[in-house]
C-alpha cells in the first residue's frame, strides 16, 4: 500500500505480477481494482498506461460494483511489446461535496444549516478555477461568487455549482486529495494472430499422391505447396507442419507404432535427426532449404502463415548424440536413456537433459529458433513442453520476443492444469486445451467460461483432433458429430484448429477404447483425394469454409472474453452470445449436441443480453439459412443436424 486509500485485487495480474498478463494489439483489455477509504468520502481513480519507456496516458476508472467497491477501465494497446499499467486513486472532495449537498437538499435542510456547505463548495471552486485553463476559469469563479452571495435565493446560489457543466469540468480537472498509487504491473501485447486464427495441420510428406500401382509417393515441399490453395480456400490462417527434419533409422517405428520397421517404412517425424542432420536440416525427400523458402513464400502470398514444430528430442542418430553426449541422460550401463512414459517406451527417441550443460543446450536451441525465424517462420508449435523446465521456456521465449516480438509459441501440453497454466505464465502465446474431452452442456459451459475469464493468463487453441487424439465421440464417423464439434471449436474461442483428414471424417481407432488412429499418419504416408471427396459430397470442407467465413466477417467471433451463456431448456442445445466491445458486434450461437435428432428448446434472455429494453422483440437473421426469427425474452428454436448443426444469428442491419 502506497498512500491513504486501499488499492487491491488488481486485474489483469499474473502470479502476483511475476509474469506479464496477455493482450493483443487492438484488444479492449479491462483493468480492475478494489478501491476504498475509511469513512464516507467519495473516491475516484484512473489507470495510467504506457508502452516501454513512453509517456503515460490516463484512462478514468468507473465504479462498476458499488457493494464490492470494484472499479474498472478499459485500455487498448496499439503496438506489440511490453506495456505497463498502474492504478492511481484519490479522495474526491468535489464528488463528496456534491453528494452531501444533494442529500441535505433532499432532506429540506434549512438554509442557515447550509452555510458551511456553501462556503466549502466555494473554496473547492476556487481550487478548480486555479487548476483549469484561463478560457474555462470563468465558470468556477462565477459559481463560487454565487455560492457566497447571501442576497440570492438558495436555488440561485447553487444553480451554477450543481450544473452538469460544472460536474463535467470537475471530472476533467479532478481535485485530488490523499493521492495513492497502486503497484505497477506489466502486460505483453502480441500481434492479433496470437488471439485469433484458424489452424490446419498437414504432413507435407503425405501430399505426393500415389503411383500407377496405387502406392503412396513421398511428398515434397512442392507438392505440399500445391495443396495450400485448397487450405487457404477453406479460410484457414495458419498451416502447422509436424517436424520436417531428417528421421532416424535406429529403432525406427513401423506402421501403427510397431517396434520393427520395414525397409519402406518412413518412421515418426518426431524421431528427429540422422546422418543428414538435425533440427536445422530438412528431410532430403521433402526438398532443400530453398524449396522450403518457396513453400513459405507461397503460403504468404495466399494469406497463410507457416507454423513449425519445435520438438526438443532426438533420434539415436541425431548429430547431437555424437557431438554432445552431455545433453542426454546416461544409464548405469553407459547407454543413453530413451524416452519412457511407463508402460510406454519410445526407443526411437532420446529426451534431452537440461541439467548437465544448461548454458550450452540453451545456446544451441536459441540458435535453432533463430535459424528458422530467419527463414520466415513466425510461429512455433512446441511439442511436449511440459517435459522441459519451465524456467527454460521463460528465458527462451522472452529472449526471442525481445528482438522479434511477432514470434508466437503454441504449447502442446496435455497434462495437469497447474502445468498447463504454468507454461502459459512462462510466456507461451497459446495453449492446447482439454476441449477434446468436454462434451456435455455443463462441461462445455463451465470450461468455455473458465477459458474466457482466464484469457490474460492462457490463450486457448481449440483443436478438434490431432494426430495423437481421435476423440471417442468422433469414432462413430457420424458426419454431424464432426460438424458440431467444428462449430463449437470455431465459436467458443477465437483460435481453433483441425488436423488433416478431419474434413474426410477419418475416424477408425487403432483399438476400441483408445484414441490412436488406425494406420496413423505419424508412421506412414496418408495421401488423400480431397477433390474427389468433395465432388462426391463426402467432405466437411464446405462447412469448415463457412465457419471460417463467419469468423472473419464477425468481430464478435474474434474475441475471447466476450461470451455469455444463455438459458435454454434442453440439454441437447448450447446457446451463447459472443460480443465485441470495440464494434458492438454480437452473434448468438445455438449449437446442437445431438448429432442424430432435431433438438428444440426455448432460449431466454436474448433481447436483454443484446441491450434491448424489457419486452422488446428483436429480429435476428440466421447466417446459415437466411431465416429471420423474431426473438423475445423467450423464443422457441429448433436445430436439426440433418440441415445444419448450428444457428448463428445476428441483428438485421449488422452487416
Amino acid at each position: 500500500m502506497n498512500g491513504r486509500l486501499v488499492v487491491s485485487d488488481l486485474a489483469p495480474v499474473v502470479s502476483g505480477g511475476c509474469h506479464p498478463a496477455k493482450a493483443v494489439v487492438g484488444e479492449h483489455l479491462p483493468v480492475e481494482a478494489t478501491i476504498w477509504r475509511e469513512g464516507h468520502d467519495a473516491v475516484a481513480a484512473e489507470v495510467r498506461w504506457w508502452w516501454a519507456d513512453g509517456e503515460a496516458a490516463s484512462v478514468p476508472m468507473t465504479l462498476v460494483d458499488e457493494g464490492l467497491d470494484r472499479w474498472r477501465a478499459t485500455v487498448v494497446p496499439d503496438r506489440e511489446g511490453a506495456w505497463s499499467f498502474q492504478v492511481v486513486a484519490w479522495s474526491d472532495p468535489w464528488a463528496t461535496w456534491r453528494r452531501a449537498v444533494d442529500a441535505k437538499l433532499a432532506a429540506r435542510t434549512p438554509l442557515e444549516l447550509l452555510a458551511n456547505d456553501l462556503e466549502n463548495g466555494a473554496r473547492l471552486l476556487d481550487r478548480l478555477a486555479a487548476a483549469v485553463a484561463a478560457a474555462d476559469r470563468r465558470q468556477p469563479v462565477e459559481a463560487a461568487r454565487r455560492l457566497r452571495d447571501a442576497r440570492l435565493p438558495l436555488a440561485e446560489r447553487l444553480v451554477r455549482a450543481t450544473s452538469p457543466a460544472m460536474d463535467e469540468l470537475a471530472r476533467a480537472h479532478p481535485l485530488r486529495e490523499l493521492l495513492t498509487h497502486g503497484p505497477v504491473h506489466e502486460v505483453w501485447a502480441d500481434r492479433q494472430r496470437a488471439l485469433f486464427g484458424s489452424w490446419y495441420e498437414m504432413f507435407p510428406r503425405s501430399t505426393g499422391g500415389t503411383d500407377a500401382a496405387g502406392r503412396p509417393v513421398h511428398g515434397t515441399f512442392a507438392t505440399a505447396a500445391a495443396d495450400l490453395p485448397r487450405i487457404a480456400g477453406m479460410g484457414f490462417d495458419v498451416v502447422y507442419l509436424p517436424p520436417v527434419h531428417p528421421i532416424g533409422r535406429s529403432h525406427r517405428k513401423g506402421r501403427n507404432n510397431t517396434l520393427v520397421a520395414g525397409p519402406d517404412d518412413v518412421g515418426s517425424p518426431w524421431a528427429i535427426g540422422s546422418a543428414e542432420g538435425g533440427h536445422d536440416a530438412l528431410h532430403p525427400a521433402l526438398g532443400t532449404l530453398e524449396d522450403f523458402d518457396v513453400f513459405v513464400a507461397t503460403a504468404r502470398r495466399l494469406g497463410l502463415e507457416i507454423a513449425l514444430d519445435l520438438a526438443l528430442q532426438c533420434s539415436p542418430d541425431h548429430p547431437w548424440a555424437r557431438e554432445h553426449p552431455e545433453w542426454f541422460t546416461r544409464q548405469p550401463d553407459g547407454s543413453i536413456a530413451f524416452a519412457e512414459n511407463p508402460p510406454k517406451r519410445y526407443e526411437d527417441i532420446y529426451p534431452l537433459n537440461f541439467d548437465n550443460d544448461p548454458a550450452g543446450l540453451y545456446a544451441e536451441i536459441l540458435r535453432i529458433v533463430r535459424f528458422w525465424t530467419a527463414r520466415g517462420v513466425r510461429i512455433f508449435r512446441v511439442d511436449n513442453p511440459h517435459t522441459k523446465p519451465a524456467a527454460f521456456w521463460h528465458r527462451l521465449i522472452r529472449e526471442v520476443k525481445s528482438s522479434e516480438p511477432d514470434v508466437l509459441f503454441l504449447s502442446e501440453a496435455f497434462t495437469r492444469p497447474a502445468v498447463v497454466h504454468g507454461l502459459a505464465r512462462a510466456g507461451f502465446s497459446q495453449s492446447y486445451t482439454y476441449f477434446t474431452w468436454r462434451n456435455t452442456k455443463e462441461e462445455l459451459t463451465e470450461y468455455a467460461t473458465e477459458l474466457a475469464e482466464g484469457g490474460h493468463v492462457l490463450r486457448p487453441n481449440l483443436f478438434v483432433n490431432t494426430p495423437d487424439i481421435l476423440p471417442a465421440g468422433l469414432q462413430t464417423g457420424e458426419p454431424a458429430t464432426f460438424a458440431l464439434r467444428a462449430a463449437l471449436a470455431a465459436t467458443l474461442a477465437p483460435t481453433w484448429g483441425v488436423y488433416s483428414g478431419y474434413e474426410l471424417y477419418e475416424h477408425e481407432p487403432l483399438r476400441q477404447g483408445g484414441e490412436e488412429y488406425l494406420n496413423s499418419e505419424k508412421y506412414e504416408l496418408r495421401p488423400r483425394d480431397h477433390a474427389a471427396a468433395e465432388a462426391e459430397g463426402r467432405s466437411l470442407a464446405p462447412w469448415l469454409t463457412r465457419l471460417n467465413e463467419l469468423r472473419r466477417a464477425r468481430p464478435a467471433l474474434q474475441q475471447l472474453r466476450g461470451i455469455r451463456f444463455l438459458d435454454v431448456d434442453n440439454d441437447a442445445l448450447l446457446a451463447y452470445l459472443r460480443t465485441d466491445p470495440a464494434t458492438g458486434d454480437a452473434v448468438l450461437c445455438v449449437v446442437t449436441l445431438d448429432p442424430h435428432e432435431a433438438a428444440e428448446g426455448t432460449v431466454r434472455g436474448v433481447p436483454g443480453a443484446l441491450g434491448a429494453a424489457p419486452g422488446d422483440v428483436l429480429p435476428l437473421r440466421d447466417e446459415i439459412n437466411g431465416e429471420v426469427i423474431p426473438f423475445g425474452d423467450a423464443t422457441r428454436l429448433k436445430v436439426d443436424p440433418r440441415q445444419a448443426v448450428a444457428r448463428f444469428l445476428v441483428r438485421l442491419g449488422d452487416e
